[in-house]
Parts: C-alpha cells; sequence; structure tokens
C-alpha cells in the first residue's frame, strides 16, 4: 500500500475518475513550486479505481472549480487548513463558462486578433459538452481532455 502524506495547507481534489488525474493536475498546478501530488488507480469502495491531486499551499478559484468540473463531475474538493479540512464540497457543472478557456475552433473570432471577444461557452449535459456562443461549435470531452487556461 502506498501512503501520502497529509497536506498542512492546501487543496485536495478527491473522486477523480481514474485516468483523469494528469489533465485535472495540468488544468489546477499553475506555476505553484509548493508539492503536487497525484495518486492514480487508487482504491475506492464506490467507484473501483479513482485519483486523487494534492496540491498544497494551493486554494482552487470559483473558475478553476468550473473547469475542474468538466474533466471530474463527480469530484470532491477539501480545502485544508492548518492540517484540518476546513471545507468540503463536491463540484458542480456550472451553465455557463466565460473568459477562462479558449474556443477549439481556430475559425472563432475569440482567436482573432483584429476583433478579439471573450470566450463564453454554453455547458450542455449528458454527455458534458461545451457550445460556443459566438461560432455554435459543439465540443465533446476528447475535445477538452487537456483543457487549459488561455
Amino acid at each position: 500500500m502506498m501512503l501520502v502524506r497529509h497536506i498542512r495547507n492546501g487543496t485536495v481534489v478527491d473522486h477523480i475518475k481514474a485516468g483523469k488525474g494528469p489533465g485535472v493536475m495540468k488544468l489546477v498546478k499553475g506555476d505553484t513550486e509548493d508539492p503536487v501530488v497525484l495518486a492514480m488507480n487508487v482504491s475506492s469502495t464506490r467507484h473501483g479505481k479513482k485519483d486523487i491531486l494534492k496540491l498544497e499551499n494551493v486554494y482552487l478559484d470559483e473558475d478553476t472549480l468550473d473547469l475542474v468540473s468538466l474533466l471530474a463531475p463527480n469530484a470532491t474538493v477539501n480545502l485544508i487548513k492548518e492540517g484540518e479540512v476546513e471545507e468540503k464540497r463536491k463540484v458542480k457543472l456550472p451553465s455557463e463558462i466565460k473568459g477562462v478557456l479558449k474556443c477549439f475552433n481556430p475559425k472563432c473570432i475569440t482567436n482573432q486578433e483584429r476583433e478579439p471577444a471573450e470566450p463564453e461557452f454554453k455547458v450542455l449535459k449528458n454527455p458534458v459538452r461545451l457550445k460556443c456562443k459566438y461560432c455554435g461549435e459543439v465540443f465533446a470531452e476528447k475535445f477538452f481532455k487537456n483543457v487549459q487556461k488561455p
């Protein structure tokens, strides 16, 4: 059994679908020089296998949590302070995402230099997809599995 130490302050993203952890880590890690631990294929009584991400001294903002929900809609986020869980909550899929994700269509006006517009997407559910407000393109998970902030 592999043991990963507890973090003193920071965020734990738990119940990530097995194999989705690297995408979530890429999204939330940012430029931190503090420890980041990704445990993959951890046994779970509820899901069989899961991934867990621990971010020392990192607290995720609401925009980032919205993006996490795209990749891990069943994730639980634990905010840790002084070694104790201060807050625990499930991520929720937002109805829309604005300004934190680029449109995947290179011809979309949001990707043009002459008249740039802030990217906006409607979040479609079952399965999760994104629909661009400007170009109308609908993107399935295979397009945003490696999602990054602009």
